[in-house]
């Protein structure tokens, strides 16, 4: 598009930049100095071009090409805008202004002025009567018109094009999923792309003329301080940190200016980390399924027939030493049983299965669960401050996960103690369940490897599989798991997602699937559960139907739709309105498409029953 604009103005131009290569030109500087097609060309070396026009003798006869080349290199090197007037070989008479660009290189605009000499000539012929000033007055009139008709075309033609990259560059960092700005010498927001509260939520977007300390607040701006320091002292540093407000994990990379100023880039790398630590915990999994799977088979024969062998021992009539060896081996095969049945759940990787779960009744169950098997002194305590709402969460797993640490917190405590249990929501994002109890608190080798499997403070009597277990559990359903000692023991803290289930219980409710046979058989579970349905078969008519109709409760979608569009697209529409959405797919688990919507909303795994659709949109007491 440029070049076709460059193509209507009646000068020659040429762009090179500061490496002295062609950036653009327009047909009229082929034209003028009969170029060969290769030095129009852009990236054509700016020595190739002169050499090229000295050789046909455009520069006179009389002169070393090569000296004449390397002139006029040089004078580019130190370029200074300038203007000149000169005869060509073919006669022609040519003006030649040349102006520097703001990022390096320069534009020259060539023009034709053969006439406008002609014209002076005659006008001299023809003038005897003017005296020798007026007419040098008006020669230097002219060329100074011309001069500035030149200057002035340049200037338009450079403006236009810096307007139009500063437009594209402007559009680019606004559609980047990062935070991109530049600070001054006292830390106060020159540029921003309005992306900062999309990666630190919470954060105000207007912040130009702002403090960076005001923008980020106290807590952040302390994390980041010394780094921003070090890049004011020409430093490069790119660093990460936790941001407490919303648990989100932010990479930032400082750069230099080089006037005293400084870039920043900054973006959410939360799902990054997490699925780095994924990964490595993933590793160590099927480590430890390679080191079992072989044994496991054998291992569990093995038991079985001790245990067989000391049935048939405990019913013999044998010395009450005897006796208590044979309770002893049962013991510890036993536990051994449980060993492996552990290691079949840490190795096999269980499926997260969420449903609409009360939390009062999860809680209040696992008192009741976890009492019984607590010393009595040791005091027990559940604090609860979940809001009366129900949440999707998988209530198994949770629990299973909450008693491995009440477990663990009993052994820590010994004969006596307290364990506490809090679970409270942090802004609807996160709900946040803290185990504490009175034991003597994490090492600090166990703080470091208390999330590997196999590693165990407990000597003979730990498997080391507890912890990682719940690491796994919280790691599956997007959350995070921290360690950490108390001024009175240990400390573990699982942040899970805050997701409200759909807790409608009939009402209207918008079906969006394009397969006739499968919308009628949805059709007839959400009428069976009480509702009453609505269709749709594509992204824009189901935008439609929700615009026009006030009173949708619900949202069942499928995520692939044929019209091209997806239940994704649909959850993106409606996220302003607040409407509960489901999503159902036949994708595999670890398709993309399916693996980003478990991030946004619940899923159902086609085929699934009226029950299980039943227990997303229904309240589930927790057993």
């Amino acid at each position: 598009m440029t070049t076709v604009g460059l193509n209507l103005i009646a000068q020659a131009i040429s762009i090179y930049d500061s490496d002295l290569r062609l950036a653009v030109c327009n047909r009229r500087f082929k034209e003028m100095f009969d170029l060969p097609d290769h030095l129009v060309q852009v990236g054509a070396r700016f020595d190739d071009t002169i050499r090229h026009m000295a050789t046909k003798g455009e520069y006179g006869t009389d002169h070393d090409i090569e000296r004449a080349v390397q002139q006029r290199v040089d004078q580019a090197l130190a370029f200074e805008p300038h203007y000149v007037e000169r005869e060509r070989p073919n006669g022609q008479t040519i003006s030649i202004e040349g102006s520097p660009l703001p990022e390096g290189g320069w534009v020259t605009v060539y023009t034709d002025i053969t006439r406008a000499k002609r014209s002076e000539a005659l006008l001299r012929a023809r003038s005897e009567e003017l005296t020798d000033q007026v007419l040098t007055h008006a020669e230097d009139l002219a060329a100074t018109n011309r001069e500035l008709a030149a200057t002035i075309t340049a200037l338009e033609e450079a403006k236009r094009q810096l307007t139009e990259i500063e437009a594209r560059t402007r559009l680019t960092t606004e559609m980047m999923p990062a935070h991109i700005a530049h600070v001054d010498h006292d830390g106060r927001y020159t540029y921003s792309n309005r992306r900062l509260s999309s990666v630190m939520p919470g954060r105000p977007q207007d912040i130009v003329g702002m403090h960076i300390a005001e923008a980020l607040g106290t807590s952040a701006f302390d994390r980041i301080e010394p780094h921003l320091n070090a890049a004011y002292q020409g430093d490069s540093p790119v660093f990460e940190f936790t941001e407490n407000h919303s648990v989100r994990r932010i990479r930032v990379a400082f750069t230099p200016d080089g006037t005293g100023g400084v870039y920043i880039l900054s973006m959410d790398v939360t799902g990054e980390t997490q699925a780095r630590v994924a990964l490595q915990q993933s590793r160590r999994r099927a480590l430890a399924a390679q080191m079992t799977s072989g044994l496991a088979h054998d291992f569990s024969n093995l038991l079985t027939i001790i245990l067989g062998m000391q049935s048939k021992l405990a019913r013999m009539d044998l010395a009450p030493e005897a006796s208590n060896l044979v309770t002893a081996t049962q013991s510890a095969a036993r536990r051994g049983g449980r060993l492996l049945n552990r290691l079949a759940d840490m190795t096999s990787g269980r499926t997260l299965r969420p449903l609409a779960t009360d939390m009062h009744a999860l809680l209040s169950d696992l008192k009741l669960l976890a009492t019984p098997s607590l010393p009595q002194a040791v005091g027990f305590t559940v604090l609860d401050h979940m809001p009366d709402e129900a949440l999707l969460l998988d209530p198994g797993m949770l629990q299973d996960a909450l008693l491995n640490l009440i477990l663990n917190a009993r052994d820590a405590c010994g004969a006596a103690g307290q364990i506490t249990i809090s679970a409270h929501c942090i802004d609807r994002t996160w709900i946040e369940i803290t185990a504490t109890d009175t034991g003597p608190g994490f090492s600090a080798d166990a703080l470091d490897n208390a999330l590997n499997p196999f590693f165990t403070t407990k000597g003979g009597e730990g498997s080391g599989l507890g912890l990682p277990m719940v690491y796994d559990m919280t790691k599956l359903a997007g959350g995070d798991l921290q360690l950490g000692n108390t001024t009175t023991g240990a400390s573990v803290t699982l942040r899970l997602p805050y997701r409200a289930a759909p807790t409608t219980s009939g009402g209207l409710t918008l079906l969006v699937e394009d397969s006739e046979d499968l919308r009628a058989t949805f059709r007839d579970m959400l009428i069976d559960l009480g509702h009453v349905v609505i269709e749709a078969t594509s992204v824009d008519e189901a935008t439609a139907l929700t615009a026009d109709i006030d009173d949708i409760s619900l949202v069942l979608s499928d995520i692939n739709l044929r019209d091209g569009g997806s239940g994704l697209d649909l959850l993106e529409r409606l996220s302003a309105s607040g409407l509960p959405c489901i999503l159902m797919t036949s994708l595999p688990p670890d398709d993309p498409l399916h693996t980003a919507a478990l991030a946004r909303a619940p899923v159902l795994r086609k085929p699934f029953s009226s029950a299980q659709l039943a227990a997303l949109i229904q309240p589930e007491v927790a057993a």
